[in-house]
């Protein structure tokens, strides 16, 4: 084999191993995206009078169970609750976007994450309208807020 043609196909399986992931400034472009939508978000929800801290907390264990948890929030969400109209629409948009980038880029196949306890613990309750509004928006915003201190939840699936 000539220098040339190892060379080239060394490079070659360099080449063919590293597409197999997102490149990295497809990664940082998507985290820059996300943590922009949810600081957004808090500062909208900042309108909200929200009691003080929650627990437990919500997990986040990858794109799919962040997807899932917002989905199940939102849903929770009344939309009779005065002004909340624009922060559902955004939590949507947030939701569908993390919901895209996981479908593009993860090709593992997981089980869809079970329920997290408080979620559970909420859609229990769904007849207290008001109530249940305003203990899913503060959960959103504690997501959001964990979410941000760690945006690597985004990069598992």
């Amino acid at each position: 084999m000539e220098p040339n043609s190892v060379t080239q196909a060394s490079t070659s399986r360099v080449l063919s191993v590293c597409t197999a992931a997102p490149l990295p400034v497809e990664v940082v472009k998507m985290k820059s995206k996300v943590k922009w939508m949810a600081e957004q978000l808090i500062i909208r929800m900042e309108d909200f009078q929200f009691p003080s801290s929650l627990t437990p907390t919500d997990d986040l264990d990858g794109a799919s169970s962040i997807v899932t948890v917002l989905e199940g929030y939102n849903s929770l969400i009344s939309d009779t609750f005065d002004g909340v109209s624009q922060v559902k629409s955004e939590i949507s948009s947030l939701t569908g976007y993390v919901d895209q980038w996981r479908r593009g880029h993860c090709s593992e196949q997981r089980p869809k994450p079970s329920v997290p306890g408080p979620l559970q613990n909420l859609l229990s309750r769904k007849e207290f309208v008001h109530t249940v509004t305003i203990e899913a928006l503060m959960r959103v915003k504690e997501l959001l807020n964990l979410l941000l201190k760690n945006l690597d939840h985004l990069e598992s699936c």
